[in-house]
């Protein structure tokens, strides 16, 4: 009988993904087991933790108005974020009663703070030193998963059209993933008999972070609980014409964006100022469902159920919208395929952590339109 084989009962197997999406709304945890090659998944828990409030009005103000950084705001910025991350982290393993020698790495997506990965000099960078997590938790991180793909020549974005491959392709019949985060984006998933179909995916435009910042301004919610600011004003379809005019709503894919792209100065330049605040509510509503239904129909026609994840599966108002506008598919949460959809992002970060100490790709070339598969992320010690 061998000796050598590994306790299952002390051996790490499990990975806890951590990130904070474009909406800034909290920090995601999850903390999952993998089987089946990466195939299937076990949530074993999760949980989002709250930004503080004076970090997280700074870090939609940042998105939103483009301000300038000094060095120092940039380094202090990167150690406040890394420590709140920290916290979220240790807060999840005590939660969650898992103890740290069984989590074999922490997958940290960070914060964004800026997104270019076009241009002479292409860059995407996010913010939430992974020393400070490791150093805090006594586990090993694995971070910084986007900039090697951009230094591929890819967009660093999105990300998680591998793992949507993994859980959610069908035998036989053509899907679609939208995650309804600050952006939207969608994934491509043709049958896994289909012959030369690869799985795409990119970013369609805005979905919470405009939506929530309106909402903010005009209620002083932080955002539209069951879409009834927007329920209660009427699409502006001369507005909505001009939004969607747009040019990187016409750009091909491969393509990403960001709060950067699209903020409220971005919405502002459109208005005339008579607009009533409930009916542009109710016309950036309308302008995600729109672009998400536009790109899906021209990318796959022949979609037959289109997934939803995200904070955007809590908005009704959002969810009959897109129905309405894509008659002919159905439109489900991803919690109808046993995932949550409000930590999948979070599960997303575990996977590619798993892939990384696997010496596994993350990315999907035919998605970000990187030169070729690559091995993401830095990892470092505890």
């Amino acid at each position: 009988m061998r000796t050598d084989l590994p306790d299952p009962a002390t051996t790490p197997e499990l990975f806890l993904g951590l990130i904070s999406g474009t909406s800034t709304d909290g920090i995601d945890t999850a903390i999952v087991r993998f089987g089946d090659e990466g195939h299937s998944v076990e949530l074993l828990f999760g949980r989002t933790y709250a930004w503080p409030s004076d970090l997280r009005a700074r870090l939609v103000e940042l998105g939103q108005r483009g301000v300038e950084l000094t060095l120092d705001e940039i380094g202090e910025l990167d150690t406040r974020i890394g420590r709140i991350f920290a916290e979220a982290a240790g807060h999840a393993l005590h939660d969650s009663g898992i103890q740290r020698e069984r989590i074999a790495a922490i997958g940290s997506h960070g914060q964004t703070l800026r997104h270019r990965p076009q241009g002479e000099h292409p860059f995407t960078m996010q913010l939430g030193d992974p020393n400070l997590i490791a150093e805090h938790c006594g586990v090993r991180v694995v971070a910084d998963f986007r900039r090697r793909d951009v230094a591929a020549g890819g967009h660093g974005a999105p990300l998680l059209p591998a793992l949507h491959a993994a859980l959610l392709t069908s035998p036989d019949e053509h899907r679609a993933v939208v995650n309804l985060g600050g952006i939207a984006n969608i994934t491509l998933l043709p049958p896994k008999n289909a012959l030369h179909a690869d799985v795409r995916g990119f970013d369609t435009g805005p979905a919470n972070a405009l939506m929530d910042a309106w909402c903010l301004r005009h209620t002083g919610a932080g955002y539209d609980r069951n879409g009834a600011f927007a329920l209660s004003g009427r699409v502006d379809t001369a507005l909505l014409s001009k939004l969607l005019q747009e040019p990187w709503f016409s750009v091909p894919a491969p393509k990403s964006t960001g709060r950067d792209q699209f903020h409220l100065g971005w919405l502002e330049h459109h208005l005339s100022g008579q607009e009533a605040p409930a009916d542009v509510q109710a016309t950036l509503l309308a302008l995600t469902a729109r672009t998400v239904a536009d790109a899906l129909n021209a990318a796959q026609p022949n979609t037959s159920r289109l997934i939803a994840c995200g904070g955007g599966v809590h908005n009704p108002a959002l969810m009959r919208a897109l129905a309405a506008t894509l008659p002919r598919i159905a439109v489900e949460s991803s919690a109808a395929h046993g995932l949550d959809p409000d930590l999948i992002e979070a599960m997303g970060f575990a996977w590619l952590a798993r892939q990384t100490l696997l010496g596994l790709p993350g990315n999907l070339p035919s998605v970000s339109g990187a030169r070729g598969p690559r091995v993401l992320g830095a990892t470092y010690s505890p």
